[in-house]
């Protein structure tokens, strides 16, 4: 019988993300090392060590993401997930299309537990590995969790916004947190064909990686991957609570129209949301619905920046004389998510692979099949 974390290398064996090179540090680095003593997983459970051993050491090896912080480390917050321990086939997949091999140089942006730092340090040496850490208290509890496994990378605490200069080029640059701009230092301290990965996303739509090359003139291109999302980093998080915040139409001035077209497309459609909020970055989706309400439920989108709102009502049994659309303030958010739809639609349902990122000292672009199809650009 397999012991759990002999459990966990042989599923991600299996499932085909560990790479014959990157088999050994996963073999040697335990999960479990890495994780606090009371563990919430995602439906909110929370197991004790000290109470039940056992459980705990099974989500332990669960292929499932372990809050590890909520609120930054402040006690009486509403518990907002702020820092996690990524489920490992995300931590596998991430390292192997990373492509890192040994005899490179890595920067790592998140600690966060110290676990796929140590996963580095393992494969490249404890000299060639940088990891940053904006939280003081998650670097120093890394540091120790890292050095009682037999692992010294550089832990910095620190912005990993800057990266960190002093002891680049890099080969690779690996975020484990999301980010909305990809920060020109990393292509800065990046050597020419040295690579960057980085959850990437939207207020609209948080969801895939970014795998960047680095290019001689000192611009990064590359197309996106992935289904994963991650907590924003601390800087680039989007607004919480939009829906309480900002839509109240018991008071204010509203239009009312009519739409047949039902949200599952647009916004759960994973190449849908993807293209929209490319059109949309800074506007919010949230779906509501109560047990009461049966199969009826609303989809709000909000845009903080203008205070504009729209309610999309969805009652089945108003699906033959469409559905109640309710738009506040300066931007009409339902028309342009209709206009983003149909433009998604027009290039042929384009799935967000083809999609692909240019970042530079001056600008972020994004662009569909070849960078000259201009999709989106930020300064």
């Amino acid at each position: 019988m397999l012991l759990p974390h002999e459990e966990l290398v042989a599923r991600l064996v299996r499932v085909g993300d560990l790479p014959p090179h990157l088999r050994p540090s996963f073999e040697r680095v335990e999960r479990h090392r890495f994780l606090p003593d009371r563990i919430t997983t995602p439906d909110g459970t929370t197991v004790d060590r000290a109470r039940d051993e056992a459980r705990w050491f099974e989500l332990a090896y669960a292929d499932i993401p372990i809050v590890t912080q909520r609120d930054d480390g402040a006690e009486h917050g509403p518990g907002y997930p702020t820092s996690s321990a990524s489920q490992p086939t995300i931590v596998a997949d991430m390292l192997r299309r990373l492509d890192v091999l040994p005899g490179m140089r890595v920067l790592e942006v998140g600690t966060g537990t110290g676990y796929n730092a140590a996963l580095l340090s393992h494969l490249l040496g404890d000299d060639e590995v940088t990891s940053v850490e904006v939280d003081a208290e998650l670097a120093e509890t890394a540091r120790v969790r890292l050095m009682s496994a037999g692992f010294t990378p550089l832990v910095v605490t620190g912005d990993g916004m800057q990266g960190w200069p002093a002891r680049a080029p890099y080969d690779r640059v690996i975020s484990t947190a999301a980010v909305q701009r990809v920060p020109y230092h990393w292509v800065a301290q990046s050597r020419p064909g040295g690579r960057i990965l980085t959850p990437w996303g939207n207020a609209f739509h948080n969801g895939v990686l970014a795998e960047l090359r680095v290019g001689p003139d000192g611009t990064a291109h590359g197309r996106f991957g992935g289904d994963v999302a991650f907590m924003w980093v601390r800087d680039q998080r989007v607004p919480r609570r939009v829906v309480e915040t900002y839509v109240h139409p018991e008071t204010q001035e509203f239009t009312t129209t009519r739409t047949e077209l039902y949200p599952y497309e647009p916004i759960s459609d994973f190449g849908a949301s993807f293209a929209i909020g490319l059109r949309m970055p800074t506007v919010l989706n949230r779906v509501e619905s109560s047990e009461s309400d049966g199969p009826r439920f609303t989809v709000h989108l909000v845009d903080p920046d203008t205070g504009s709102w729209a309610s999309w009502h969805i009652d089945p049994g108003q699906r033959g004389t469409g559905y109640e659309v309710r738009q506040h303030g300066p931007r009409e958010l339902f028309t342009e998510l209709e206009a983003a739809h149909a433009w998604w639609l027009g290039e042929g349902r384009p799935e967000h692979s083809r999609f692909g990122l240019t970042v530079s000292a001056d600008h972020q672009r994004v662009w569909l099949d070849e960078e000259s199809h201009l999709v989106a650009s930020a300064p």
